[in-house]
Parts: structure tokens; sequence; C-alpha cells
């Protein structure tokens, strides 16, 4: 699993072509809400102009379907890159092409350039081989840093690769790595899994993975109601995947066949819709009323999930237990974070709902590692290779 690091190359002088993830949040006003992505870049972007590196940055942020839109320009990343680093940072205004050849031929030992948003070309997403030739220009080595781009084959992610003979992670990948690499290929027992979520299709192969390597998996969210309906179980009005019954029969059979502890909510909260001003009520049973909907598990199924996390040595947690934004449906995924948090166990916790509901309960720095990336972090558990991850080269 160890791909060769950043701690690893010689970047004194060299021009260094870093991919970090700095799709931030912005408001209507251009400022951005969330700086937690550009942190999570800082050990490896000071690492490299420490080393002398002459540094290019590169990212994309939202979806600008290929065309330049304004409202979606990494400027202000770099405003608040340079605040964070208390240094200059350069800005071009294109990721390719003669201003940003000028921004990099300017560079000096220490120096750093953030390019404009990758996604302005489409070339970006169709991972051109031609794009990802000038992307690299005269870059002497790459280095990937985002490894919530990792699972996408784009030019920056993969097509870069091929273009630039030194390669490797920056910390925060090679952190994900570590830690994801751990639950996937050697986790400690007893192992928990909680996931959570609307869907059960998101999450097919993650739940079988997981079965196939986890002690107890705790269902939540809204996934839980199709699990119930396949079991014959009344969920009224809650969010269901009809089409999924089948299959959350046969995960359910493969969980009784590897003796795993799979378990579903016993009791829930409940409200006649799904909605702010909806007064919760709780079932006293794992059925639900034909005319209300579940949005969260209840207090006895919180006291069960609370209990089975105390005896874990290892958690891995992804997604909410239910609709958390709203305060009255919020108490199981607060109580699962707050359980997660207490616990000895190495406890991982990716996507970004689970990631929201641990901010949002204050507890971050009692998990052992909160993953960057939600997408990535689910198909790498879920067994599948990334392609940002496959195109560095492994530690010899």
């Amino acid at each position: 699993m160890a791909k060769v690091s950043i701690r690893d190359l010689d970047l004194k002088g060299k021009v260094v072509f870093m991919r970090v993830d700095f799709n931030v949040p912005l408001n209507d006003q251009g400022e951005i809400t969330d700086d937690t992505r550009i942190r999570a870049s800082l050990p490896s972007i000071k690492l490299a102009l420490e080393s002398g590196a002459k540094l290019i940055l590169a990212s994309h942020l939202g979806r600008p379907k290929g065309k330049v839109n304004p409202k979606m320009s990494l400027e202000p990343a770099a405003v608040r890159l340079a605040e964070l680093l208390n240094k200059p940072v350069a800005f071009s205004t294109d990721c390719i092409g003669p201003e940003r050849d000028k921004n990099v031929a300017e560079l000096q030992e220490g120096g750093v350039v953030l390019l404009e948003n990758l996604r302005f070309h489409k070339e970006e997403k169709d991972n051109d081989p031609e794009f990802a030739k000038q992307l690299a220009g005269n870059a002497e080595v790459y280095i990937n840093d985002a490894f919530g781009s990792a699972h996408r084959a784009h030019a920056s992610t993969e097509g870069i690769a091929h273009q630039v003979q030194v390669k490797g992670s920056g910390l925060l990948m090679e952190k994900e790595l570590e830690y994801l690499g751990r639950a996937l290929k050697n986790p400690q027992h007893p192992y928990v899994a909680i996931v959570g979520g609307a869907k059960v299709s998101d999450k097919i192969k993650f739940l079988q993975n997981l079965i196939g390597m986890a002690d107890t998996v705790l269902i939540g969210g809204a996934m839980a109601y199709t699990f119930l309906k396949a079991q014959g179980i009344e969920v009224g009005l809650s969010k269901l995947e009809a089409d999924k019954l089948d299959l959350a029969r046969e995960l359910l059979e493969q969980a009784k066949q590897k003796n795993v502890d799979f378990r579903l909510p016993v009791d829930h909260v409940v409200a006649e819709k799904f909605d702010v001003s909806a007064a919760a009520e709780t079932t006293d049973s794992a059925s639900i009323p034909a005319d209300r909907m579940g949005l969260d598990i209840g207090p006895k199924t919180r006291a069960a999930y609370v209990e089975a996390i105390k005896g874990a040595k290892m958690i891995i947690w992804n997604g909410p237990m239910g609709v958390f934004e709203i305060d009255q449906f919020a108490q199981g995924t607060v109580d699962v974070a707050k359980a997660v948090a207490a616990s000895e166990a190495v406890s991982i916790v990716g996507g970004g709902d689970s990631v929201a509901a641990i901010g949002k309960t204050g507890v971050g720095a009692q998990i052992t590692h909160i993953s960057t990336g939600g997408g990535a972090s689910l198909e790498f558990l879920s067994g599948l290779d990334l392609p940002g991850v496959e195109a560095l080269p492994e530690k010899q």
C-alpha cells in the first residue's frame, strides 16, 4: 500500500507540480466559508517550500462544466493560502498557456503559484493526454495530495503522472492511504462498522466488503428502512428503495453466513413530514405507522449502538443515523459521534455528512482519522482501485 512519498524526494530548486484539493465552499460574495481543505494541504505545501521547491499548485472547484465561470474561480483560495502561509502566493488566471508559463518561469526557490480552476477546461475531466502534457509543462516532480479526487481518472490526477518522471504522494494522501489501508488490509478486532445515509445502492460494494471484514455492522439513516422492509417490517412513509429489497435480503443473508452481527434499528424517531417544524415522535418497535416517516434511530437503538461501539478496537463510520441537519432528528447521529469519540479504538470517519456531524458535535479532535475524500474513501474501502493512487509509484 505504501507509495513513494514527498518525504522521499529531492525538491530543492525543482519545479514541483502539486495537485491539491481546494474545492472549498464559497458564498455569493465569493468568500470562502470553510477553509478546512486548504488547511489540510498545508503540511505538504510547507514541506515543499521549506525544501526549496518552485511550487505549482492546481485544483478544481465546483462543477463549471468545462467553461470559465468567475463564481468558481480559485483566486479566493490563493488569497486565503497567502494568509495561512504568511507569504505571497502568485495566482495564474489560467492553468495552461503563456500566462501560466510566465508565472512559473518567475518562481524562485520557496515560491508558489496557484493555477486557476482546472475544470474551466473540459479536457481535465476527459483526461486528455495533450492537456495533461500542457499541465505538466516543465515540471520535474509531480505530487498528488488530493485524495478526495483520487477516484477520478482526470488529467491532473492520472494523465499528468505519465508526463512527469519523478512522482509521489503528498502527506495528506499518505495519511489517508495509511489509515484507510489499515481498515482494509489489517483491521484490529473487534471491528465495528457504522453505516448510514440515504441509499443502500450507494454503498453496495462497501457493505459487501465490510461483511467480509467487520465483526459488527450498525445500520442507520434512510437505508435502514430498505433493510427493514426486506424483512417484512412496515416502514410507513419512510424513504425506501423498493427496487433494492432483494439486494437487501442478499446482504442480510451474507452477514448471517459470515456470522456478522448486522444490526438494524429496533425503534425510531418519526414525524408526519420531513420538515424543520415537524413534531418528533418515538415508536416503541421497529415498525413505523402508515402515516409517519422514520427520520432518526430511536432511544433503544441509540443505547444499543453506543454499547456496541464501546467494545471496539477499530471503528469505521460512513453516513449519518438520521436527518442530523434538523435538531429533533439529530440525536442518533450525535450519540454515535460522541461514542466514537469516547472510544479508545482506532476511529476512521469518512463521507461528507459524517464529517459534518463530527463538526457539529465538536468531537473532531478525538477521532483518529477524518477522511477528506467522501467518494474516494468510500470507493477505496469498497476495495476498488483509485486511478490517482494507482498512477503513483510503489515505495521500494
